[in-house]
């Protein structure tokens, strides 16, 4: 029986659905869990340091391929353990810049995967901010230091920013005992309104992240549907279950005899605009009539 290995940087309490997709993915190619497949799970429980050993493991256990689902630091944790076993990586940025990859259409190597391109929508996210938050000044941009893609989730917000005249202030958290300290520091700096990075131990404190926006009374804009359903009030990208399950579809196809090489890295064709009316209301905010009518989803 073939063994995949699946890394991941948060833990299976808040990130099962998108373990749930990957598992569904790898059904689509006919591999179901405990029948024809084993699934060695790796989870660092928002610990970023742990990934190098647990990409370790997973290589000593011999598996037939890695899904190194928890963004950048898991592909590259994965990377840096192999240059053999296939490696199927599930990010929000771009490969080619991390070096996991030659280029999008001939990775190389025995890298391959899917990104969702989030970072790159920065400036889109802002753009909606201001719609529903016209007078905002100072845009609050809540980050994981941890993150490799954080230097560039900054600047490509503060680019954005500084295009329409507004202010950015920076506020870090590294885990969920970091949200309150975080969220009080956008209070003491005037912060306006936010967005948030591309970042699995974000997502998988979105509960916690909808909570304090709302008791700080923060309008912000985030990258993923899973934020608006845990009471966030706008997502604008591509729903990341699609990202785990088109992982596990890759999986499936290197099980049955593919080549990482001959895999292209998958991109996203749609992005999705989900609001919150319910969260906009306890808000005090407007919702503008165009966003409404153009929005993918209205949970109401």
């Amino acid at each position: 029986m073939p063994v995949v290995g699946f890394l991941n940087t948060t833990s299976p309490d808040t990130y099962a659905f998108n373990a749930d997709a990957f598992r569904a993915g790898l059904g689509t190619l006919g591999f179901v869990e405990g029948k024809n497949v084993t699934i060695e799970y790796r989870w660092a429980s928002g610990d970023y340091s742990r990934m190098p050993a647990l990409a370790k493991e997973l290589v000593s256990r011999n598996v037939s391929v890695i899904a190194a689902t928890g963004d950048v630091v898991s592909a590259q944790a994965a990377q840096a353990a192999t240059a053999t076993i296939p490696i199927v990586f599930a990010i929000g940025s771009d490969p080619v810049r991390y070096g996991l990859v030659k280029s999008l259409n001939a990775p190389g190597k025995n890298v391959t995967g899917v990104t969702l391109f989030s970072s790159t929508l920065m400036a889109k996210r802002l753009d909606l901010l201001i719609q529903l938050v016209p007078n905002a000044r100072v845009i609050g941009l809540l980050m994981n230091p941890d993150n490799a893609n954080v230097e560039f989730d900054i600047r490509d917000a503060q680019k954005a920013a500084g295009d329409l005249g507004k202010q950015t202030v920076v506020v870090n958290a590294r885990n969920e005992g970091d949200f309150n300290t975080a969220f009080a520091a956008m209070k003491e700096q005037r912060v306006d309104a936010a967005l948030i990075a591309s970042d699995p131990m974000l997502l998988s404190q979105r509960a916690a992240v909808a909570t304090l926006a709302a008791r700080y009374s923060v309008p912000i804009v985030y990258w993923g549907r899973a934020f608006v359903a845990a009471g966030g009030l706008i997502s604008y990208g591509t729903d990341i279950t699609w990202m785990y399950h088109q992982v596990g579809v890759y999986c499936g196809r290197i099980l049955k005899g593919a080549k990482a090489t001959e895999l292209p890295v998958l991109q996203p064709t749609k992005f999705d605009l989900v609001i919150n009316l319910k969260t906009a209301k306890a808000l005090n905010l407007t919702m503008p009539p165009h966003l409404l009518s153009t929005a993918d989803e209205v949970i109401e």
